[in-house]
């Protein structure tokens, strides 16, 4: 059987499945990959791009980072990035799947051009309102010869898969019904008898380059002694189409130039490039790129953190800090740094993906979350604003463990608001979520017990309420800093030695060994609580 191929060079051919499923979890021998083809490299022309999720489920951290690499092609060329709904699967959409996927992508920041809500020239964006344009395509393969129906029951497909399992064969079907003649399949399906429509693969698939992998070299078979074939299905009984069908129909009508998504579909990718072919349509440039797992290498579930992006949003972890981690993963840059917001990566992004599955750790989310926290801290605006305000929210909740915080600021004449800003910058580098935030910064929220319970010890707690010569008006890092150096300049050899009054300070004034740097801690918390603090005279009265 022969296809048409104006496909550029591109396409030349069957891999068995085995070998097929080796390669999707990158350990397969079948590419070449000692020199990637051309079209590896990152294109210089606008790219379109999808992501075509199914409402069946949530967006998770697998799937979110399909979104971004396709987002980031688009954008980083000037193309366009498009937003498909994979929805034919009636029976398992969950009601508001679709609702929480749009609101979690933009929240991600990857707004598609074209899609739900937004429109284009080439909607409807969901599958269920194309179904015509899918039948009028399964009847074109049927009338090209490259499609059959099939009548076969579930019962006889369901006996057939058994009885091959049994014998240790694919379970693929035997193509009892690829026989039957033209004239005969319209008439059953004329008179309603319920089919599937199937493709009719080649003897030898075609071969194709993979973005990732390099060339994907099919190797050469007879005919298989065992009489199975792989020919999917197309179009369901009730009309509707497989994902195969629709994926490459709805690719080719959006002018979809580049698909990136999970190795789990490399085995499928052979059987799409024969539609495209069967059809006469040049395929887009196909990129794998591998599985997340975890550290056992087990491809990641529930347990192990393949929770939907509503989780992470509970975390209070950042849109920007989860995008940098999820780009990361399986991606190489050339960037002198992995901290790297949207724009940053649209700018960074070129088509360089690991091979094989990516292990995933959270210690980098975390690491990349205090490094945009001091981003946002530094840029002083409505993202340092979203870290004020949900730490408000927590020191002000009724089951708050900080209660004693209101006298303390009332001292201040400083309103909250203003007080957490002041310790967020000071010590953005540490914020990992406002409650992490608090705990660590606790001394800031309540007064100290027993302040005068230090030691004497070599005269430094005597010699620090020295502080106290410092007025109001000049309680200021500079003058801390000052007086500080001449408290340890005062000293001999053996007494007042910076560690020692650094260490006296911060346990005096903190109760911690530590935490965030002392002059601000001082600055912050004010003249009258740090030498209330340090058992000092504030305003000639001892406090």
């Amino acid at each position: 059987m022969s296809f048409p191929l104006p496909l550029r060079g591109q396409l030349r051919p069957y891999t068995c499945r085995s070998c097929l499923i080796r390669l999707s979890k990158g350990s397969g021998r079948s590419f070449s990959s000692n020199k990637l083809p051309r079209r590896h490299i990152t294109p210089d022309t606008p790219a379109r791009t999808r992501f075509a999720p199914s409402p069946t489920g949530y967006l998770h951290l697998g799937s979110l980072r399909t979104a971004l690499f396709n987002y980031l092609l688009a954008k980083h060329t000037g193309g366009q990035f498009l937003l498909r709904i994979e929805d034919t699967d009636q029976k398992r959409t969950v009601p508001d799947a679709e609702e929480r996927l749009l609101r979690d992508l933009r929240w991600a920041g990857l707004q598609w051009d074209e899609g739900p809500e937004v429109g284009g020239p080439y909607g409807p964006y969901k599958q269920s309102e194309r179904s015509q344009l899918y039948k009028d395509h399964a009847q074109k393969l049927l009338d090209l010869g490259h499609g059959y129906r099939c009548f076969c029951t579930p019962e006889r497909l369901h006996q057939l898969a058994e009885s091959r399992h049994a014998l240790g064969l694919a379970t693929d079907y035997d193509r009892a019904c690829a026989g039957i003649s033209r004239e005969e399949s319209d008439g059953r399906a004329s008179r309603g008898e319920k089919h599937v429509v199937r493709l009719r693969v080649p003897d030898e698939y075609l071969e194709y380059d993979d973005l990732v992998y390099g060339t994907f070299k099919p190797l050469k078979q007879g005919p298989r002694a065992d009489q199975a074939f792989e020919d999917p299905i197309l179009l369901k009984s009730d009309g509707l189409p497989t994902y195969h069908l629709a994926n490459v129909v709805d690719d080719h009508h959006m002018h979809i130039t580049h698909v990136i998504r999970g190795s789990e579909w490399m085995p499928s990718t052979p059987k799409h490039i024969a539609m495209y072919a069967a059809f006469g349509w040049e395929p887009p440039a196909f990129a794998h790129v591998g599985l997340l797992v975890d550290e056992q290498g087990n491809k990641l579930s529930k347990r192990n953190f393949d929770t939907d992006i509503s989780a992470f949003k509970e975390m209070e972890i950042f849109p920007e800090a989860l995008t940098n981690f999820a780009a990361l993963l399986g991606w190489s840059h050339k960037a002198h740094s992995d901290v790297m917001d949207l724009q940053n990566l649209v700018e960074t992004f070129m088509l360089k993906f690991t091979k094989g599955n990516t292990t995933v750790t959270f210690g980098k989310l975390y690491f990349l979350q205090r490094k945009h926290a001091a981003l946002r801290a530094e840029a002083a605006g409505s993202g340092l604003e979203e870290m004020v305000q949900a730490t408000v929210r927590l020191l002000q909740a009724l089951n708050s463990p900080y209660q004693e915080w209101e006298p303390l600021l009332a001292k201040r004449k400083i309103g909250v608001e203003d007080y957490i800003r002041q310790i967020i910058q000071s010590d953005a580098s540490n914020y990992t979520n406002a409650n992490e935030f608090l705990r660590r910064n606790a001394f800031m929220f309540k007064p100290l017990r027993n302040p005068s319970s230090f030691t004497e010890r070599e005269g430094i707690p005597s010699e620090s309420k020295r502080l106290s010569e410092i007025p109001e008006p000049d309680w200021n890092k500079k003058a801390i800093k000052e007086k500080v150096w001449q408290i340890i300049e005062a000293g001999d050899d053996s007494r007042n030695q910076p560690k020692q009054v650094f260490y006296y300070l911060r346990t005096a004034l903190t109760g911690t060994e530590e935490g965030m740097r002392i002059y601000d801690v001082m600055v912050i918390l004010g003249r009258r609580e740090c030498l209330r603090r340090l058992g000092a005279e504030v305003g000639g009265e001892r406090r």
